[in-house]
């Protein structure tokens, strides 16, 4: 099996990554997911920004871990999560990276939620 490539964040496809100001609530209906005031908000290249919650604020009894995973160069091997109160449609719809690059090392322990699936609230 080939080596999985290992590219750097700079100025061709920058990746940034700072505190959220604010309070962030997530839901799926009326179950809160995630509530917290530590997000971190990832900025990569042209992609929408993307907010990662802590999984310490993050109500992981309400998740299913998967056998889903994908990989990305800059940030490293994701590993999913289930939201079963959304149905179908909370399949894979969690993603964390728990040894992430060094680069973005800020992000470990962290989770994030695909918004077209979840109701997220930010104050």
């Amino acid at each position: 099996m080939a080596e999985k490539k290992v590219l750097e964040p700079g100025p061709d496809h920058p990746i940034t990554i700072e505190p959220h100001r604010g309070r962030v609530v997530v839901r799926a209906g009326d179950t809160v997911l995630a509530d917290t005031s530590a997000a971190l908000t990832l900025r990569e290249s042209t992609y929408p920004a993307v907010l990662y919650i802590p999984r310490a604020d993050t109500t992981v009894e309400n998740l299913t871990r998967t056998e889903q995973s994908t990989y990305c160069p800059y940030k490293g091997e994701a590993a999913y999560f289930s939201v079963p109160a959304l149905g179908v449609r909370g399949e894979n719809s969690v993603w964390t990276y728990e040894t992430p690059y060094p680069a973005v090392a800020e992000i470990k322990e962290h989770v994030a939620f695909y918004a077209d699936r979840v109701t997220i609230s930010e104050s």
